[in-house]
């Protein structure tokens, strides 16, 4: 927490003057390099802010193991370097939000990826797990600050199924980092050791602070609840019924996601053989699922709507999971047994999760960072404990990997479907 207390001076260091903001949110005031609404130009900025975090987690997974070997620790304590990473990461979602509705999403923006970049550095100097292991958390305080405030962004812009199609096509775009992150870390594995993934990402934090200082305009506009405290805002949104809808939705289809993170380098490489760069194109292989999955939605959401993309998204991670029981049960032995069924998973989340964080985001326009936050901190809590049993839980066999996948689809699908009145209605309010 005395990060977080330090984050509000850093924030006044990056924050400009209300005239300021709005000049540059309509292009004027000399300002003609900040990116205008509307744009792919923005989009894609948006898109390399969100991807950050995943770039800090997917790039090390071929490490894991020497991470390990060379540091003394266990499977389980290495699990960790992931666990406390989305701990933190809750953590920070919860602050970021309150304080970007506050100061707006520049300053807050700024200051985050500050302190994601001088973090990234200490992991790479860790001398011992238990000093990456508190690293990793101090990285992922910054780099929540990324997709709290990319999809704060987007809120202020956009809505409805506007929204949804804007926040598809940033994850289409930010799906490239599973599938490319692995490759370059395997390699930088393989050539130079585990360091050198952390500096790797260390530079790239500072190509995306360096952007968004040269390129993000301020979006957010006076709001009359604007001195409202943080815990306040963040109870207006819990207590809405069907954001917590959509919420439940983002959060169990994310545990799924994370599970497989968090043990498929343990299952894919010591038990079934792969080296860390063979790792590395499984994973790309299983990514590509879900770069369909958010291109495909970004082109039907304004046609379809939120409702229904999501309800084929539920559909396929229900799917994704009971394949992958099926193929554990059957080919327990079999690398595709776990990527084939990875891959109908990430595409289900790629049509679904968006477009629920579309519909979660929503109803809040004049708390869009507080609700970000919200709902980036359960996803990464249930994420964070739902990693850290699968990591410990690893022996001889993927069944923890599996049973953790199929209890996130099929979670998924049963909220989605079991709520159907609670939207119904909701819709015929208006």
């Amino acid at each position: 927490m005395t990060v977080m207390a330090g984050l509000v001076p850093a924030i006044h260091v990056f924050a400009t003057s209300k005239k300021d903001v709005d000049a540059r949110l309509r292009g004027h005031d000399g300002e003609s390099h900040m990116l205008r609404p509307d744009t792919l130009a923005l989009t894609a900025l948006l898109a390399l802010l969100t991807a950050v975090g995943p770039l800090s987690i997917d790039l090390y997974l071929p490490s894991l193991p020497s991470i390990g070997a060379a540091l003394g620790a266990s499977p389980s304590a290495v699990g960790l370097t992931i666990s406390f990473y989305l701990v933190g990461f809750a953590v920070g979602q919860v602050v970021y939000g309150p304080l970007s509705d506050r100061y707006g999403r520049r300053p807050v923006l700024l200051a985050a990826l500050t302190i994601f970049c001088v973090a990234s550095l200490a992991c790479a100097a860790a001398p011992t797990i238990a000093a990456l292991i508190g690293a990793r958390a101090l990285q992922a305080a910054g780099s929540s600050g990324a997709i709290v405030l990319a999809r704060a962004v987007v809120r202020d812009l956009y809505e409805g199924p506007r929204a949804g199609r804007e926040l598809s096509l940033m994850a289409a775009i930010m799906g490239l980092a599973p599938i490319v992150a692995p490759l370059i870390g395997g390699v930088l594995q393989t050539a130079f050791g585990w360091r050198a993934c952390f500096v790797f990402i260390a530079a790239a934090g500072l190509v995306a602070l360096a952007a968004a200082y040269w390129l993000l305009p301020e979006t957010l506009r006076p709001r009359a609840h604007a001195a409202a405290g943080m815990l306040a805002s963040l109870a207006v949104v819990a207590r809405h019924r069907v954001a917590r809808t959509f919420i439940g939705v983002i959060t169990a289809s994310y545990a799924g996601l994370f599970a497989y993170i968090s043990g498929a380098p343990f299952v894919l490489q010591d038990l079934l053989g792969l080296s860390p760069v063979g790792f590395g194109l499984s994973f790309a292989v299983a990514s590509v699922g879900y770069i369909s999955g958010t291109s495909l939605a970004a082109r039907i959401v304004t046609r379809i709507g939120l409702d229904r993309t999501i309800a084929w998204g539920v559909v396929a991670l229900a799917a994704g999971g009971l394949a992958m029981v099926g193929a554990t049960a059957l080919a327990p032995g079999a690398v595709a047994g776990i990527v084939v069924p990875m891959t109908i998973y990430l595409f289900g989340l790629g049509l679904a999760m968006p477009q629920a964080l579309a519909g979660a985001l929503q109803p809040f326009p004049e708390r869009a960072g507080a609700a970000s936050s919200l709902i980036g901190c359960l996803q990464q809590a249930v994420a964070a404990s739902t990693g850290a049993l699968v990591a410990h839980a690893i022996g001889a066999t993927a069944w923890p990997l599996t049973i953790a996948i199929a209890l996130g689809g099929g979670l998924s699908f049963i909220i989605w479907m079991a709520t159907r009145r609670v939207r119904s209605a909701a819709a015929r309010r208006g």
